[in-house]
């Protein structure tokens, strides 16, 4: 659970995107309530920031006013991989942080200069040296199988799943601290014992008309849309009238947001779906409404999927 629920609506508060995708990465909820016993823990649960989350929004305020030094700690803000993106989001947080010491980021471990892996995030609170692996994922739930078992559920390009990646942030990235070959470099950072542990952000997809189980160990609370087959769209859009857009990837964090000059019309919508490939790739779609103040805002998102998804169009 995220010690900093109470500010869980402050990204929709905020205006600068990068900003809103700091404020959503840290204030968002798991993708799970737990995981192997205690190893699920949000990378900020000892510091000020949890006890007094008014400081954090304050923090958060004056970037948004101030976004500048945020933006130059962004790099991959301007490439096409999402998961960087967020990691770099939780490094500058981390940093910043008034009783956290990020000793390390992507701290690589070798052995006879072969590559095991590479360390999230090592840091220093007042728990402890924590070993912390982050990812953010997008997956959609099954539509005709068991949505409590793991297995079933399967990221926008098909060959990522829930399971295969909890396997391997436990299994494998989890367990790097305690390899012979971490000791020299951990050594040189603290004299203190790695205690490891993962944050999983993102947000599940249920399949519409029908929606499945939750998976097991899911947070009740977490991020959440549908998912659409083509052919179902138009009955899906005349049960959810209003403005709806397609959202690039790297703007999937928090919600969106835009100036009501930018929202798509319906008939702008309408062309874009007639030149969409029928076996086109997932896409992912938001509905917009004003919000009072002169800008909109996301009410709901959607995967737009072809026709025979889950399975891979013949040939591909």
């Amino acid at each position: 659970m995220s010690p900093l629920a109470d500010l869980a609506d402050l990204p929709r508060r905020l205006q600068h995107p990068a900003v809103r995708d700091l404020a959503w990465t840290l204030l968002s909820p798991s993708l799970l309530a737990r995981a192997d016993g205690e190893r699920l823990r949000h990378p900020l649960h000892a510091s000020t920031w949890a006890a007094q989350p008014k400081r954090l929004a304050g923090w958060l305020h004056d970037l948004d006013r101030q976004p500048q030094r945020l933006l130059e700690r962004l790099p991959a803000a301007n490439g096409n991989r999402l998961g960087r993106y967020y990691e770099q989001l939780w490094q500058f947080a981390l940093q910043a942080a008034p009783d956290v010491r990020l000793l390390a980021a992507n701290l690589a471990i070798r052995d006879h200069g072969h590559t095991l892996g590479e360390l999230d995030l090592l840091v220093e609170d007042d728990e402890g040296l924590q070993h912390i692996e982050l990812a953010v994922k997008f997956y959609l739930g099954p539509s005709d199988a068991d949505g409590r078992i793991t297995a079933n559920w399967l990221g926008p390009g098909r060959l990522d799943r829930l399971d295969l990646k909890l396997e391997r942030l436990l299994q494998h990235q989890l367990r790097l601290t305690g390899l012979p070959a971490a000791r020299e470099p951990l050594a040189h950072l603290s004299s203190r014992t790695a205690r490891a542990s993962l944050w999983l952000g993102g947000y599940l997809f249920y399949p519409w008309p029908h929606a499945c189980s939750a998976p097991v160990d899911a947070d009740a609370r977490h991020q959440r849309g549908a998912w659409v087959h083509r052919r179902d769209w138009p009955s899906w859009q005349a049960l959810h009238p209003g403005c709806w857009q397609p959202l690039p990837r790297m703007s999937w964090l928090a919600p969106a947001a835009c100036p009501a000059t930018q929202g798509w019309s319906n008939a702008r919508l309408a062309a874009w779906l007639a030149e969409l490939p029928a076996d086109a790739e997932p896409r992912m779609l938001v509905q917009m409404a004003p919000d009072g103040a002169g800008d909109w805002q996301e009410v709901a998102r959607v995967f737009l999927v072809d026709d025979r998804w889950p399975r891979a169009a013949p040939g591909s």
